[in-house]
């Protein structure tokens, strides 16, 4: 897919891995839709970027009336949807039982319904309207791309939540790659590792450090245009479909 004549729908585009991407897609040619809760983060891109390359929409990816109208003023905006990035998430860790006793049932709850519900809430309504769209030459007519964590795989201590969120975009990639193959649309999910964005900003300088030590190489935390540099390449790759990616450096997380 050409990248320079993409429209990518990106939720959490104001802050993080997702303002990477919407930055990176606006500087290649594109045109980003900001989906976010951060009025102030999304409407100062849009005066930095250029009304004409950036819509931010206010929107709760778990309401599907948000999403919808999101959406909507995407095409009235734009023409199209030819991709749709997943970015918004949020934190949260506590033990499954310990001192402060059980896990908060709410806080987990929430935490899989921002991540994991609110992900999928956006793939299938975009999905909707991707499949409106005419073929390229190989028949494509979108990209989906989500952000799991290496956490899916090695949660640590506390995670059980996040961890679980995250796992659930692990394993519906394939089956939705599968669902939306007959109408030429890709899903594929990246599994970052430790990327220097905001759910990490809330660290010390000191804890930063001590979690680079645990990353082969780049001895590092990730930029988070490397993480778009991904999102790139995976729309212009037509093979890359139903996977998931990660990029941590070769880190595996240890249990704390």
């Amino acid at each position: 897919m050409d990248f320079s004549k993409s429209v990518v729908v990106v939720s959490g585009g104001a802050s993080g891995l997702g303002e990477a991407t919407v930055r990176n897609v606006v500087a290649k040619g594109g045109k980003a839709v900001i989906l976010d809760l951060n009025d102030e983060r999304g409407t100062n891109l849009v005066e930095e970027l250029g009304h004409h390359h950036v819509l931010y929409v206010k929107t709760n990816v778990v309401e599907e009336a948000d999403v919808k109208s999101a959406l909507d003023l995407t095409i009235e905006r734009f023409g199209k949807i030819t991709s749709a990035v997943n970015c918004a998430g949020i934190g949260g860790a506590q033990k499954t039982f310990g001192r402060k006793g059980p896990f908060d049932l709410a806080l987990f709850t929430n935490i899989i319904k921002v991540n994991l519900i609110g992900t999928f809430n956006v793939i299938r309504l975009a999905a909707e309207r991707m499949s409106l769209n005419d073929p390229n030459q190989d028949g494509e007519r979108g990209v989906v791309v989500n952000t799991a964590s290496a956490a899916a795989f090695e949660g640590q201590i506390g995670q059980a939540a996040y961890s679980a969120s995250k796992g659930g975009i692990v394993g519906m990639t394939l089956p939705i790659a599968r669902d939306l193959a007959d109408y030429g649309i890709r899903v594929v999910t990246i599994a970052p590792g430790l990327f220097e964005t905001p759910l990490l900003g809330r660290k010390s300088e000191e804890a930063k450090a001590a979690l680079c030590a645990g990353v082969p190489f780049p001895k590092r935390l990730g930029h988070p245009s490397e993480y778009a540099q991904l999102v790139q390449s995976i729309i212009e790759n037509p093979m890359i479909n139903g996977e998931v990616i990660r990029l941590d450096g070769a880190l595996r997380m240890q249990p704390k």
